[in-house]
Protein backbone atom coordinates (compact mmCIF):
# COMPACT_ATOMS: atom_id res chain seq x y z
CA UNK A 1 0.00 0.00 0.00
CA UNK A 2 1.21 3.33 -0.79
CA UNK A 3 1.71 5.85 2.04
CA UNK A 4 2.91 8.81 0.35
CA UNK A 5 1.32 12.06 0.01
CA UNK A 6 0.21 12.67 -3.30
CA UNK A 7 2.32 15.16 -5.08
CA UNK A 8 0.79 18.72 -5.98
CA UNK A 9 -0.07 20.67 -8.78
CA UNK A 10 1.78 24.81 -8.74
CA UNK A 11 -1.43 26.26 -8.26
CA UNK A 12 -2.52 24.20 -5.46
CA UNK A 13 0.61 25.07 -4.05
CA UNK A 14 0.30 28.74 -4.87
CA UNK A 15 -3.53 28.62 -3.47
CA UNK A 16 -1.96 27.00 0.36
CA UNK A 17 0.51 29.57 0.23
CA UNK A 18 -1.45 32.66 -0.79
CA UNK A 19 -2.33 33.85 2.46
CA UNK A 20 0.90 34.39 3.51
CA UNK A 21 1.03 37.59 0.88
CA UNK A 22 -2.08 39.22 3.16
CA UNK A 23 -0.58 38.25 6.30
CA UNK A 24 3.33 40.03 5.63
CA UNK A 25 0.87 43.16 4.77
CA UNK A 26 -0.06 43.12 8.24
CA UNK A 27 3.15 42.36 9.36
CA UNK A 28 4.60 44.62 7.43
CA UNK A 29 2.50 47.55 8.36
CA UNK A 30 2.85 46.60 12.02
CA UNK A 31 6.21 47.34 11.68
CA UNK A 32 6.66 50.16 9.29
CA UNK A 33 4.34 52.38 11.24
CA UNK A 34 3.90 51.29 14.94
CA UNK A 35 7.02 53.65 15.99
CA UNK A 36 4.96 56.72 13.73
CA UNK A 37 2.14 56.27 15.21
CA UNK A 38 3.22 56.22 18.82
CA UNK A 39 5.58 58.89 18.81
CA UNK A 40 2.53 60.55 17.31
CA UNK A 41 0.65 60.21 20.06
CA UNK A 42 2.99 61.77 22.57
CA UNK A 43 5.74 58.62 23.10
CA UNK A 44 9.24 59.87 23.84
CA UNK A 45 11.65 57.89 21.25
CA UNK A 46 13.80 56.74 24.57
CA UNK A 47 10.16 54.80 25.77
CA UNK A 48 9.11 53.62 22.39
CA UNK A 49 10.99 49.96 22.84
CA UNK A 50 8.94 49.82 26.05
CA UNK A 51 5.80 49.88 24.48
CA UNK A 52 7.52 47.83 21.13
CA UNK A 53 8.33 44.93 23.89
CA UNK A 54 4.39 43.31 23.14
CA UNK A 55 5.60 41.87 19.56
CA UNK A 56 8.40 39.82 20.74
CA UNK A 57 6.78 39.09 23.98
CA UNK A 58 3.17 37.80 21.93
CA UNK A 59 4.81 35.90 19.60
CA UNK A 60 6.61 33.77 22.55
CA UNK A 61 3.86 32.81 24.37
CA UNK A 62 1.51 32.89 21.22
CA UNK A 63 3.15 30.96 18.55
CA UNK A 64 3.49 27.49 21.33
CA UNK A 65 0.32 27.80 22.42
CA UNK A 66 -1.20 28.24 18.59
CA UNK A 67 1.14 25.37 17.19
CA UNK A 68 -0.13 22.86 19.59
CA UNK A 69 -3.34 23.53 20.14
CA UNK A 70 -3.69 23.58 15.69
CA UNK A 71 -2.08 19.72 15.60
CA UNK A 72 -4.95 18.68 18.18
CA UNK A 73 -7.93 20.80 16.34
CA UNK A 74 -10.08 19.14 13.39
CA UNK A 75 -13.22 20.04 12.46
CA UNK A 76 -15.81 21.43 9.30
CA UNK A 77 -12.93 23.73 8.14
CA UNK A 78 -9.69 21.17 9.34
CA UNK A 79 -7.04 21.70 10.96
CA UNK A 80 -4.68 24.69 10.20
CA UNK A 81 -7.40 26.84 8.50
CA UNK A 82 -9.63 27.55 11.29
CA UNK A 83 -7.07 29.64 13.03
CA UNK A 84 -6.57 30.79 9.46
CA UNK A 85 -9.96 32.12 9.30
CA UNK A 86 -10.78 33.49 13.61
CA UNK A 87 -6.79 34.94 12.97
CA UNK A 88 -7.66 36.84 9.63
CA UNK A 89 -11.01 38.24 10.96
CA UNK A 90 -8.82 40.01 14.48
CA UNK A 91 -6.51 40.88 12.55
CA UNK A 92 -8.31 42.86 9.80
CA UNK A 93 -10.45 44.28 12.93
CA UNK A 94 -7.28 45.58 14.42
CA UNK A 95 -5.34 46.95 11.33
CA UNK A 96 -8.46 48.93 10.80
CA UNK A 97 -8.16 50.10 14.77
CA UNK A 98 -4.59 50.54 14.97
CA UNK A 99 -4.55 53.45 13.32
CA UNK A 100 -7.53 55.37 15.01
CA UNK A 101 -6.21 55.26 18.42
CA UNK A 102 -7.07 58.11 20.46
CA UNK A 103 -4.24 57.83 22.89
CA UNK A 104 -0.67 56.49 23.28
CA UNK A 105 -1.73 53.20 25.76
CA UNK A 106 -4.99 52.39 23.72
CA UNK A 107 -2.32 51.63 20.85
CA UNK A 108 0.03 50.03 22.65
CA UNK A 109 -2.49 47.92 23.75
CA UNK A 110 -3.61 47.51 19.74
CA UNK A 111 -0.26 46.43 19.43
CA UNK A 112 -0.61 43.52 21.78
CA UNK A 113 -3.78 42.37 20.34
CA UNK A 114 -2.66 42.84 16.62
CA UNK A 115 0.41 41.69 16.85
CA UNK A 116 -1.05 38.11 19.17
CA UNK A 117 -3.69 37.99 15.74
CA UNK A 118 -1.12 37.85 12.97
CA UNK A 119 0.49 35.15 14.71
CA UNK A 120 -2.77 33.37 15.56
CA UNK A 121 -2.81 33.09 11.71
CA UNK A 122 0.48 33.12 10.65
CA UNK A 123 1.85 29.91 13.02
CA UNK A 124 0.05 27.51 11.36
CA UNK A 125 0.65 28.53 7.65
CA UNK A 126 4.32 26.96 8.53
CA UNK A 127 2.43 23.67 9.82
CA UNK A 128 0.51 23.63 6.62
CA UNK A 129 3.19 23.19 3.79
CA UNK A 130 4.22 20.02 6.15
CA UNK A 131 1.26 18.99 6.73
CA UNK A 132 0.04 19.16 3.04
CA UNK A 133 3.64 18.55 1.01
CA UNK A 134 5.44 15.29 0.47
CA UNK A 135 8.96 15.44 1.35
CA UNK A 136 10.49 16.22 -2.07
CA UNK A 137 7.83 19.28 -2.91
CA UNK A 138 8.15 21.15 1.01
CA UNK A 139 10.84 23.55 -0.02
CA UNK A 140 9.10 24.38 -3.18
CA UNK A 141 6.02 25.32 -0.93
CA UNK A 142 8.26 27.24 1.58
CA UNK A 143 9.83 29.43 -1.06
CA UNK A 144 6.51 30.13 -2.51
CA UNK A 145 5.76 31.49 0.72
CA UNK A 146 8.92 33.43 0.94
CA UNK A 147 7.80 34.52 -2.71
CA UNK A 148 4.42 36.66 -0.89
CA UNK A 149 6.51 37.51 2.22
CA UNK A 150 8.71 39.50 -0.06
CA UNK A 151 6.05 40.77 -2.49
CA UNK A 152 3.75 41.37 0.84
CA UNK A 153 6.78 43.24 2.77
CA UNK A 154 7.46 45.57 -0.13
CA UNK A 155 4.40 46.57 -1.33
CA UNK A 156 2.98 47.19 2.16
CA UNK A 157 6.33 48.57 3.62
CA UNK A 158 5.60 51.36 0.43
CA UNK A 159 1.64 51.69 1.18
CA UNK A 160 1.52 55.21 3.20
CA UNK A 161 4.24 56.84 0.07
CA UNK A 162 2.01 55.14 -2.37
CA UNK A 163 -0.88 57.11 -0.76
CA UNK A 164 0.61 59.95 -0.94
CA UNK A 165 2.51 59.85 -4.17
CA UNK A 166 -0.19 58.40 -6.41
CA UNK A 167 -3.67 58.95 -5.09
CA UNK A 168 -2.74 62.55 -3.24
CA UNK A 169 -3.67 61.69 0.33
CA UNK A 170 -2.48 63.49 2.90
CA UNK A 171 0.92 62.57 4.56
CA UNK A 172 0.71 65.37 7.46
CA UNK A 173 -1.84 66.17 10.17
CA UNK A 174 -2.19 68.22 13.22
CA UNK A 175 -0.40 67.22 16.65
CA UNK A 176 -1.68 64.39 17.95
CA UNK A 177 -3.29 62.88 14.88
CA UNK A 178 -2.45 60.16 12.34
CA UNK A 179 -2.03 61.25 8.72
CA UNK A 180 -4.51 59.83 6.62
CA UNK A 181 -2.32 57.93 4.27
CA UNK A 182 -1.33 55.63 7.52
CA UNK A 183 -5.00 55.75 7.99
CA UNK A 184 -5.59 54.42 4.46
CA UNK A 185 -2.19 52.17 4.17
CA UNK A 186 -3.91 50.32 7.42
CA UNK A 187 -7.29 49.95 5.66
CA UNK A 188 -6.21 48.86 2.38
CA UNK A 189 -3.81 46.40 4.09
CA UNK A 190 -6.72 45.03 6.03
CA UNK A 191 -8.67 44.30 2.67
CA UNK A 192 -5.44 42.77 1.17
CA UNK A 193 -4.94 40.34 4.13
CA UNK A 194 -8.45 39.28 4.96
CA UNK A 195 -9.20 38.48 1.02
CA UNK A 196 -5.77 36.89 0.53
CA UNK A 197 -6.18 34.53 3.75
CA UNK A 198 -9.72 33.05 3.14
CA UNK A 199 -8.67 32.44 -0.46
CA UNK A 200 -6.26 29.82 0.86
CA UNK A 201 -8.68 29.00 3.43
CA UNK A 202 -11.41 27.87 0.49
CA UNK A 203 -9.02 26.74 -1.79
CA UNK A 204 -6.92 24.78 -0.08
CA UNK A 205 -7.88 21.11 0.94
CA UNK A 206 -6.20 19.32 4.25
CA UNK A 207 -6.30 15.54 5.16
CA UNK A 208 -8.26 14.38 8.21
CA UNK A 209 -5.86 13.10 10.73
CA UNK A 210 -6.33 9.63 10.02
CA UNK A 211 -4.66 10.45 6.27
CA UNK A 212 -2.24 12.18 8.16
CA UNK A 213 -1.20 9.41 10.23
CA UNK A 214 -1.25 6.85 7.40
CA UNK A 215 1.29 9.38 5.65
CA UNK A 216 3.19 9.38 8.65
CA UNK A 217 3.69 5.71 9.28
CA UNK A 218 6.13 5.47 6.11
CA UNK A 219 7.59 8.29 7.00
CA UNK A 220 8.93 7.39 10.88
CA UNK A 221 9.68 4.15 9.74
CA UNK A 222 12.44 5.34 7.26
CA UNK A 223 13.45 7.76 9.97
CA UNK A 224 15.46 6.36 13.10
CA UNK A 225 16.75 10.01 14.49
CA UNK A 226 13.40 10.11 16.69
CA UNK A 227 15.15 9.43 20.37
CA UNK A 228 13.54 11.18 22.77
CA UNK A 229 16.28 13.49 24.98
CA UNK A 230 16.61 13.14 29.36
CA UNK A 231 16.19 16.59 29.70
CA UNK A 232 17.50 17.75 33.46
CA UNK A 233 15.44 20.77 33.80
CA UNK A 234 16.06 20.95 37.19
CA UNK A 235 19.37 22.16 36.82
CA UNK A 236 18.27 24.36 34.13
CA UNK A 237 15.83 25.77 36.30
CA UNK A 238 18.73 26.22 38.80
CA UNK A 239 20.62 27.99 36.30
CA UNK A 240 18.93 30.29 34.89
CA UNK A 241 16.69 31.67 37.88
CA UNK A 242 20.30 32.59 39.41
CA UNK A 243 21.48 34.16 36.40
CA UNK A 244 18.67 35.89 36.05
CA UNK A 245 18.55 37.11 40.00
CA UNK A 246 22.20 38.35 39.38
CA UNK A 247 20.92 40.10 36.32
CA UNK A 248 18.02 41.81 38.62
CA UNK A 249 20.61 42.79 41.03
CA UNK A 250 23.12 44.04 38.92
CA UNK A 251 20.37 46.29 36.63
CA UNK A 252 19.14 47.33 40.53
CA UNK A 253 22.18 48.46 42.52
CA UNK A 254 23.85 50.15 39.32
CA UNK A 255 20.43 51.88 38.10
CA UNK A 256 20.92 50.85 34.40
CA UNK A 257 18.28 51.10 31.90
CA UNK A 258 15.05 49.89 32.49
CA UNK A 259 14.53 47.48 29.68
CA UNK A 260 17.22 45.18 31.15
CA UNK A 261 14.37 44.52 33.99
CA UNK A 262 12.80 42.56 31.03
CA UNK A 263 15.98 40.44 30.23
CA UNK A 264 16.46 39.81 33.93
CA UNK A 265 12.45 38.77 34.30
CA UNK A 266 12.60 36.27 31.06
CA UNK A 267 15.73 34.29 32.51
CA UNK A 268 13.98 33.95 35.68
CA UNK A 269 10.87 33.18 33.95
CA UNK A 270 12.32 30.30 31.77
CA UNK A 271 13.85 28.95 35.00
CA UNK A 272 10.37 28.63 36.52
CA UNK A 273 8.84 27.14 33.29
CA UNK A 274 11.49 24.68 33.46
CA UNK A 275 10.82 23.89 37.31
CA UNK A 276 7.55 23.52 36.42
CA UNK A 277 8.17 20.94 33.48
CA UNK A 278 11.04 19.08 35.93
CA UNK A 279 7.99 18.73 38.60
CA UNK A 280 5.41 17.31 35.84
CA UNK A 281 7.99 14.68 34.88
CA UNK A 282 8.73 13.65 38.39
CA UNK A 283 4.72 12.85 38.22
CA UNK A 284 5.05 11.12 34.98
CA UNK A 285 2.10 13.81 33.91
CA UNK A 286 3.59 14.11 30.62
CA UNK A 287 0.88 14.66 28.49
CA UNK A 288 -0.06 17.53 28.76
CA UNK A 289 0.63 20.64 26.01
CA UNK A 290 2.60 22.82 28.74
CA UNK A 291 5.45 19.70 29.05
CA UNK A 292 5.31 19.27 25.80
CA UNK A 293 5.77 22.35 24.49
CA UNK A 294 9.10 22.72 26.88
CA UNK A 295 10.39 19.59 26.03
CA UNK A 296 10.30 19.97 22.26
CA UNK A 297 12.08 23.20 23.10
CA UNK A 298 14.91 21.33 24.61
CA UNK A 299 14.99 18.29 22.00
CA UNK A 300 14.17 20.17 18.65
CA UNK A 301 16.58 18.42 16.05
CA UNK A 302 20.48 20.13 16.18
CA UNK A 303 20.09 21.74 12.68
CA UNK A 304 17.01 23.81 14.52
CA UNK A 305 19.05 24.41 17.38
CA UNK A 306 21.76 25.81 14.86
CA UNK A 307 19.17 28.08 12.86
CA UNK A 308 17.81 29.42 16.49
CA UNK A 309 21.06 30.99 17.31
CA UNK A 310 20.89 32.65 13.44
CA UNK A 311 17.61 33.72 14.59
CA UNK A 312 18.55 34.95 17.78
CA UNK A 313 21.17 37.25 16.57
CA UNK A 314 19.38 38.49 13.13
CA UNK A 315 15.83 39.71 15.00
CA UNK A 316 18.40 42.11 17.29
CA UNK A 317 19.07 44.21 13.90
CA UNK A 318 15.29 43.61 12.60
CA UNK A 319 14.12 44.89 16.21
CA UNK A 320 16.52 48.07 16.19
CA UNK A 321 15.64 48.78 12.42
CA UNK A 322 11.31 48.81 13.07
CA UNK A 323 11.61 50.64 16.67
CA UNK A 324 14.04 53.09 15.17
CA UNK A 325 14.67 53.66 11.56
CA UNK A 326 11.81 55.86 11.03
CA UNK A 327 12.33 58.33 14.15
CA UNK A 328 16.38 58.54 13.27
CA UNK A 329 15.31 58.87 9.50
CA UNK A 330 12.53 62.30 10.60
CA UNK A 331 15.22 63.70 12.61
CA UNK A 332 18.28 63.56 10.65
CA UNK A 333 16.64 64.44 7.21
CA UNK A 334 14.02 66.77 8.23
CA UNK A 335 15.05 67.72 11.44
CA UNK A 336 12.13 67.39 13.43
CA UNK A 337 12.82 66.79 17.26
CA UNK A 338 12.89 62.94 18.60
CA UNK A 339 10.95 63.79 21.19
CA UNK A 340 8.17 65.82 19.51
CA UNK A 341 4.74 64.72 19.20
CA UNK A 342 4.63 66.14 15.82
CA UNK A 343 7.95 63.59 14.92
CA UNK A 344 6.42 62.27 11.85
CA UNK A 345 3.74 65.05 10.34
CA UNK A 346 6.23 67.50 9.38
CA UNK A 347 6.93 65.54 5.77
CA UNK A 348 8.65 62.39 6.52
Amino acid sequence: MNNNKPTLSFWQIWNMCFGFLGIQFGFALQNGNVSRIFQTLGANVDDIPILWVAAPLTGLIVQPIIGYWSDKTWNKLGRRRPFFFYGAILTTLSLFIMPNSPSLWIAAGMLWIMDASINVTMEPFRALVSDNLPKKQRATGYAMQSFFIGIGAVVASALPWMMTNWFDIANTAPAGQIPDSVKFSFYFGAVVLIIAVFWTVFTTKEYSPEELESFHEQEQSNDSSDVQSDVNFNKGAAIFTVLGLVVLGIVTGLSLEKELYLLAGGLISFGVIQFIAGALKAKNATSGGFYQVVNDVFTMPETMKQLAWVQFFSWFSLFAMWIYTTSAVTSFHYGSSDTSSLAYNNGA
